[in-house]
């Protein structure tokens, strides 16, 4: 009778763990060996950017109080395993959950001129890197054809909000930058390499390395400005590329001290990652010089229409 009582307690204590990191669900790519978790995320309303200085550094990101929807996202960044079914031919094939996939049809990326991560590593998973974010949005557009679903990159608001998980702190784990290095590959720990994806500890969504590995990408387009820019009274905002850079990156990677790593911090992409493309013009798929760029994967939790993802691909990729 102890028994049973006490391993009712443990499968208890189980569904209390998995009930606080969120709904999680793991997808499959269909074709493939691949799979990959994502956590639900509930709607609502959260203060993004700073409201005061954090860690001596001035309050340059602004703060306002922002709305979204719930959405799907990816418990860890994109890996090098999940990438290369996308990038090379032979990792794919026609099965797929939709109807009319045809992987000979599919655009790839160019096999890049020389190891652009410099050795660090690839399978096994590691982050995928150096790739431009017009690459990560393709490769969202080929996952998308692939599952029937919608995936894309977060808008700025959604990383934020995903890695704060509920806070307000300086950082998803609180104010502590000693405590960087439990959650965290930066600069100090990194050993100058990013590292397997799910090492340290997660924030309390169930999120990892929100802080530090790799900086991600985001959907939106680069403004100082903001707040200025978008509509604070609108759900789900965005500020829609326009043109190649800059893009916003979210996060900070291995190579980054710690106030880099803030939840408020932000930064844009720079046209000199590409400096070693000889081609012209540069190449819309790799970043020789950023190592320490990669990204995580949202997923709509509304049903749109394939004409509908499509249309939305077409707008938001800009060569």
């Amino acid at each position: 009778m102890y028994t049973r009582i006490i391993l009712l307690l443990l499968l208890s204590l189980q569904a209390l763990l998995l009930t606080s990191q969120g709904v999680v669900e793991q997808v499959f790519i269909p074709g493939t060996d691949q799979s990959f978790k994502m956590v639900l995320l509930p709607g609502g309303r959260f203060s993004m950017g700073s409201r005061q200085s954090e860690l001596g550094r001035k309050p340059n990101e602004g703060y306002q109080t922002i709305k979204l929807d719930s959405f799907w996202i990816g418990m860890y960044e994109v890996t090098f395993d999940e990438f290369f079914c996308f990038q090379f031919i032979q990792y794919d094939s026609d099965t797929a959950s939709t109807p009319g996939f045809k992987a000979d049809a599919i655009s790839r990326p160019s096999p890049p001129y020389f190891d652009f991560t410099y050795g660090r590593g690839k399978a096994g998973g590691y982050p995928a890197a150096t790739m431009t974010q017009q690459a990560a949005l393709r490769y969202c557009q080929w996952l998308s054809d692939k599952t029937g679903m919608f995936f894309r990159l977060p808008t700025e608001a959604e990383w934020e909000y995903a890695c704060r998980a509920g806070t307000q702190t300086v950082f998803s784990w609180g104010d502590d930058e000693a405590l960087a290095s439990e959650y965290s590959w930066l600069y100090s720990n990194s050993s100058g390499s990013y590292q397997r994806v799910g090492q340290k500890k997660p924030n309390s969504w169930g999120l990892y390395d929100m802080h530090g590995n790799v900086m991600e990408w985001c959907l939106d387009f680069y403004v100082e400005d903001y707040f200025n820019q978008i509509d604070t009274s609108a759900i789900n905002p965005v500020i829609i590329p326009t043109k190649k850079h800059s893009r916003t990156l979210k996060g900070g990677c291995f190579e980054d001290e710690v106030d880099q790593l803030r939840c408020a911090a932000r930064r844009k992409s720079e046209p000199k990652w590409q400096a070693r493309d000889p081609q012209i013009p540069k190449s819309r798929w790799w970043n020789p010089d950023a190592p320490f760029v990669g990204f995580r994967l949202v997923r709509s939790t509304q049903s749109i229409t394939k004409e509908e993802r499509d249309a939305f691909f077409n707008k938001v990729i800009k060569d």
